[in-house]
């Protein structure tokens, strides 16, 4: 809220409104529900939004945010706000079904989509081992992808969340406590079935053509690889050069304070990076 500073009557998009939780305080700022627009690629998250009386007049949209953003673009549209608060959310992992979590066990699913076809049982299952490799160390930078690799190639088939962890904790051994050993591996696969950093870097170009003069827009990642192509863009584009269409309004990425993460312990990986788009003479 600090940073994106909502005021009274301006235009407000929300890339990934999940259940409306940031969306409802900055819309009780702008009062504008017809200048908003709410988009998420969750069935559920859809439905929830849909009925709500708060967010009643607002645009919402069942769609990725690369589709929904390119969508808007071509429509001539343009925000005052606009946030996107990336990666997997609570409900997902709260519900075994989803596949998302290590620690309840359901399909091998991890789609936030359940309208795509590509889901993390046919990854496991149906990838070269070599692929495996190049999947686990480039999305979850894991030091082990090889022989996590080997281990689920020569456990197949694998059809449940359960299975695909005790299979990468055997094969990784032990690690830290607290963290499960199958973590980087899952998030990995999650990230490869919902293509999250290739949409992100096609999406952000699009964003800043969206953004409005003195407009703000605020990204919250939560893992390396995300924050690294969100500094890389607010740095090409807010750099030193005359003609910069952006001014950086965090030089560095913001955390939860120790109230937070207290309350909320998965908020503990998560960077704020905000900007605000120049004005230029006539606008």
């Amino acid at each position: 809220m600090q940073y994106l500073d909502p005021k009274a009557g301006e235009s407000y998009l929300d890339l990934t409104a999940g259940y409306g939780g940031h969306a409802g305080k900055i819309l009780e700022r702008t009062l504008q529900l017809n200048l908003s627009t709410l988009v998420d690629r969750d069935q559920s998250a859809i439905d929830y939004l849909s009925g709500q009386p708060e967010f009643a007049g607002s645009q919402i949209i069942h769609q990725d945010f690369l589709t929904a953003s390119t969508d808007l673009l071509g429509q001539g549209r343009q925000y005052d706000i606009i946030l996107a608060d990336l990666g997997v959310s609570s409900p997902h992992l709260d519900n075994a079904s989803r596949g998302f979590s290590i620690r309840s066990d359901g399909p091998l699913d991890m789609r936030m989509d359940s309208r795509q076809e590509l889901t993390a049982k046919t990854i496991v299952n149906n990838s070269e081992e070599a692929e495996l490799v190049k999947l686990l160390r480039a999305f979850g930078e894991e030091p082990k992808a090889r022989a996590i690799a080997r281990m689920i190639v020569a456990s197949r088939p694998i059809a449940t969340t359960h299975e695909l962890a005790n299979i990468i904790a055997r094969a990784v051994g032990k690690r830290k406590p607290g963290i499960h050993p199958a973590t980087k591996s899952f998030q990995a696969i999650r990230m490869a079935v919902n293509d999250e950093l290739g949409l992100l870097a096609k999406a952000m170009p699009v964003w800043l053509e969206l953004l409005a003069p003195g407009g703000r827009i605020a990204i919250i990642s939560f893992h390396s690889l995300e924050d690294r192509l969100v500094k890389q863009f607010f740095h090409e584009f807010a750099g030193d050069r005359y003609d910069a269409p952006l001014r950086l309004l965090t030089n560095k990425p913001v955390s939860g304070d120790k109230d937070e993460l207290a309350s909320n312990p998965r908020a503990r990986s998560a960077k704020l990076r905000a900007a605000v788009k120049i004005k230029t003479k006539g606008e």
